[in-house]
């Protein structure tokens, strides 16, 4: 039996400083693709207060304004107060951009020949745009396969946004944090230990002035207003042993980019899966879909994802490896963690015969490049606040099951068994 333990996941909300960053790279990714989806793009962003620098290389036919982007997309966060020492209208928005590197360009340049349906050949022919390893990752303890405490804290983070944003509570600002830790008990989760929330908010809430009285304040609503709506459905509750903190540090009235500085990047385990899973360390927003470290993961996450829903294992953690140039993954691994019901190696087996992971053929299965035009240029912004994983508020193409009963029906044949 193993021991009791508790796991303890994050999640930021769409106005916390690094979030900014990695919205406004992708809103950027969505403008390049939507009009030349052959851009190669790696959007770096900064933010400071009153200050936003977009940097990095980008190779595009496409023309787009973007410090208009930065602007829109700041004042759909939440950010149009000058006083926040953050504002769309008001911050300077820096461009220092650069083409792509042609020595990292050659190994996937090839990909640009056709815009139809590859060959086997040309998939073969198209290498990964760079080296790394990547990791995908599904458990059965939510009905959208993600590790419970990440899931908690997501759902936290996106419900502190829709509160401020209809004005339910109208005194929260956009910066926040928030975080559940998890009991569990023989590798289950059981029970809630902690739930933190450190949410930005006004200085005073209405006629309200004294400090200690606008903490209960924001504290009591938000149990009301937040916590009780997202654990309505769920079978595991608080309980009167649950730990609740609130603003620990006594306010929050400064944050935002005013309060710390922000990079593209820099949230890459709450982009994932909560530290409950391995990570390569490559980010994903600001990224076209030729970078491994990105597609790689949405694939990995549909392996692992449907490999769960099949039913083949209670927890499943794949990692693939690629060189720069080279299509095929120098290495695949299948990690069940004893929770398989056939060997792990069956399952690389499956993996092998039943996915796609060469770089230009998950480009294509999952609609990569086409996405951000047919969405009406809103694809890749949308995953770059509250997770890339996980998201049943999302259609995503890497979220799909439509493995599981493949993987199922191919268990039964001599291959996957002997």
């Amino acid at each position: 039996m193993s021991r009791p333990y508790l796991f303890t996941s994050e999640s930021v909300t769409e106005g916390h400083p690094d979030k900014i960053c990695d919205q406004i790279s992708d809103t950027i990714l969505d403008a390049l693709l939507s009009r030349d989806d052959h851009s190669r793009v790696a959007a770096e962003v900064v933010v400071n207060t009153g200050l936003v620098l977009v940097t990095g290389e980008i190779t595009s036919t496409a023309h787009v304004n973007f410090v208009d982007l930065v602007r829109k997309k700041i004042a759909e966060i939440g950010y149009t107060d000058a006083d926040n020492g953050f504002s769309a209208n008001s911050c300077a928005v820096l461009v220092a951009l650069d083409e792509q590197s042609p020595d990292i360009s050659q190994g996937v340049t090839s990909a640009q020949e056709s815009r139809e349906q590859l060959s086997e050949d040309e998939l073969d022919r198209i290498g990964a745009g760079d080296q790394g390893l990547m990791f995908g990752f599904a458990c059965n303890e939510t009905p959208e396969l993600m590790p419970l405490p990440i899931s908690l804290a997501h759902r936290i983070s996106r419900r502190l946004a829709a509160v401020r944003k209809t004005g339910e509570l109208p005194y929260l600002r956009p910066d926040g944090k928030t975080q559940v830790s998890v009991a569990y008990e023989d590798g289950r989760p059981v029970g809630i230990d902690t739930i933190l929330i450190s949410t930005q908010h006004d200085p005073t809430i209405g006629h309200i002035t004294d400090n200690d009285t606008i903490q209960q304040t924001i504290k009591s609503a938000l149990w009301d207003a937040v916590i009780k709506p997202i654990f309505s459905d769920l079978p595991i509750q608080p309980s009167v042993n649950t730990k609740y903190l609130v603003n620990p540090t006594g306010k929050f009235v400064i944050g935002g980019p005013q309060g710390d500085a922000g990079l593209t990047g820099r949230k890459i385990i709450v982009d994932t899966y909560g530290g409950y899973s391995r990570h390569g360390g490559g980010a994903f927003s600001g990224k076209d879909p030729t970078k491994v470290d990105r597609s790689a993961a949405y694939a990995c996450r549909h392996v692992a994802k449907n490999i769960v829903a099949a039913g083949l294992a209670d927890k499943c953690e794949v990692q693939v490896s690629y060189a720069i140039g080279v299509a095929r993954p120098v290495s695949i691994l299948v990690e069940t963690f004893g929770t398989g019901k056939v060997a792990d190696e069956v399952l690389l087996d499956l993996v092998i015969q039943h996915f796609e992971l060469r770089p230009a053929g998950i480009i294509q299965t999952f609609n990569l490049r086409g996405l951000p035009k047919e969405r009406n240029e809103r694809f890749y912004q949308e995953v770059a606040a509250y997770g890339h994983f996980g998201r049943t508020d999302l259609d995503l193409p890497w979220e799909q099951t439509d493995k599981a009963a493949i993987l199922k029906e191919a268990l039964k044949q001599p291959y996957a068994v002997g």
